[in-house]
């Protein structure tokens, strides 16, 4: 999934940048011009969007935001601490709000709440047939026993899970696992052959019928 960090605390946001790229790609801003360039030319799955930015007030952008990126889950960082603000920040979409500091687990946490929620999931562990994936964990199991997939191939299982019973082409599938691709750049093998070896690796110990090819489309996960 993609996260955009708009950010001007140079440090913080780097610091952050570092602690999410390994679950997540990650692009930075630090100011809201740069963070509203981003949008207009990306898509992005999460945006974490500091108030107090240098070149225009953060519940500004983030109504611009909601306007050119609908589909994104917001979360506030700010140190602003009043009751007032946090309220007009949800009001205007915002899903959560971290006061400064804060803990990077803590925010990662929210992260995964969020998406759960968006997905209809109930919590991190979700059963797949005989295969049991803790999408906090990054691990997907069967009997206990965890399997060896790639950190590539864990994010694609996990992207189509918090879409489930949606079908997902392989464009759609790229830009998620490998950021933004150009036409030139695209390449559809990509996806298949990590679908492939997901599903080797996994039939291994048991059917994985649920991980469905959708003819002239792409991929889902039926539940």
């Amino acid at each position: 999934m993609k996260v955009l960090i708009v950010e001007d605390e140079r440090s913080m946001a780097l610091e952050m940048e570092a602690f999410l790229m390994k679950s997540y790609l990650c692009d930075l801003a630090f100011t809201a011009k740069q963070g509203m360039r981003l949008m207009e030319d990306n898509q992005y799955d999460f945006i974490l969007l500091d108030l107090g930015l240098p070149d225009k007030d953060g519940m500004l952008v983030l109504e611009e935001a909601k306007k050119n990126c609908p589909q994104a889950s917001y979360i506030i960082l700010t140190a602003r601490g009043d009751l007032e603000d946090r309220i007009k920040g949800l009001d205007l979409g915002a899903d959560d709000y971290l006061a400064k500091p804060f803990s990077l687990l803590e925010l990662q946490s929210r992260m995964h709440a969020i998406a759960r929620r968006k997905s209809g999931l109930k919590d991190s562990q979700v059963d797949l047939g005989d295969f049991n994936v803790d999408l906090h964990r990054r691990a997907i199991s069967f009997n206990g026993e965890d399997i060896d997939l790639s950190r590539k191939e864990f994010d694609l299982l996990s992207y189509l899970l918090l879409h489930k019973n949606r079908p997902l082409t392989r464009m759609q599938l790229s830009e998620h696992i490998w950021g933004n691709l150009s036409s030139d750049d695209y390449d559809s093998n990509y996806i298949d052959v990590h679908i492939k070896n997901i599903r080797k690796k996994l039939t291994v110990f048991a059917p994985a019928d649920w991980l469905q090819t959708i003819r002239g489309i792409g991929y889902k996960i039926k539940l």
